[in-house]
């Protein structure tokens, strides 16, 4: 399937994982174009903006940092959880740039490695991130976000998030790659994280759940709304009639 709001091949080496975003071995990072036809599919199906995105199996937080970097006009808030420390942590750093002082503050950093070790990969990633900071600036400003310690397996997830309503949910799960699922759901894989999710928000939230493969692998009690490939990953999305079909739901 084609790119149906995405349509046109940007540069978006600004974005690049491991550039002016963080990134570190076993967090694989997104196909930012994707990214952002996800959203936009997912923007469609919701109705309304703008809208607080959450990731909830966050990594590094690369891929909901991109959407908002991309779409900062749509975006009220952006939240990421994991049940990895070790994600939390860079997620804080890559959630830290969809604020002009953060990006602001890697700038100058990666200025004081350009001439610390000559290397111009450096002194490129920081005119990168003055060039973020610009269209940050000119859309709309910081983004409001929240960095939580949460098992998306957990009923109680939301609770985790101090309460937080999000309108639309977007998550990668390459496990079975690089990473793995943890915690007490973690045998019930994609159809216990969309179930959880479906009994724990609103009705007209959007889920859109992105796997590498030609399908999403689902029970047979869960029924998207639609579905789509794009190179190496198939994304499902979620909403409203989702409840109703779940059998045996909480």
């Amino acid at each position: 399937m084609t790119y149906r709001h995405a349509t046109v091949r940007e540069n978006h080496q600004d974005l690049a994982s491991g550039a002016v975003l963080h990134s570190a071995a076993g967090f694989p990072a997104f196909p930012v174009r994707l990214a952002s036809e996800v959203f936009q599919r997912a923007l469609e199906l919701r109705g309304k903006e703008p809208v607080t995105v959450w990731d909830p199996c966050c990594g590094s937080g690369y891929l909901v940092t991109v959407i908002a970097l991309l779409h900062r006009r749509q975006i009220k808030a952006v939240l990421a959880s994991d049940i990895a420390p070790e994600a939390l942590r860079l997620a804080e750093q890559n959630l830290g740039l969809l604020s002009r002082t953060g990006l602001t503050a890697r700038a100058d950093h990666l200025d004081g490695l350009a001439e610390r070790w000559g290397k111009p990969s450096y002194a490129a990633a920081a005119q990168a991130a003055g060039r973020l900071r610009r269209r940050l600036s000119a859309d709309g400003g910081d983004v409001p976000t929240a960095v939580r310690h949460a098992d998306v397996f957990d009923p109680d997830v939301l609770e985790m998030l101090g309460g937080a309503r999000p309108d639309i949910v977007i998550t990668d799960v390459p496990y079975g790659e690089q990473t793995s699922w943890r915690g007490p759901g973690a045998k019930t894989g994609i159809s216990g994280m969309v179930r959880t999710l479906a009994s724990t928000l609103a009705e007209d939230t959007v889920i859109a759940v992105a796997a590498r493969g030609r399908t999403i692998p689902l029970d047979d009690g869960l029924r998207p709304r639609t579905t789509f490939k794009i190179g190496t990953r198939t994304v499902a999305l979620f909403q409203n009639a989702l409840r109703p079909t779940l059998s045996g739901s909480p």
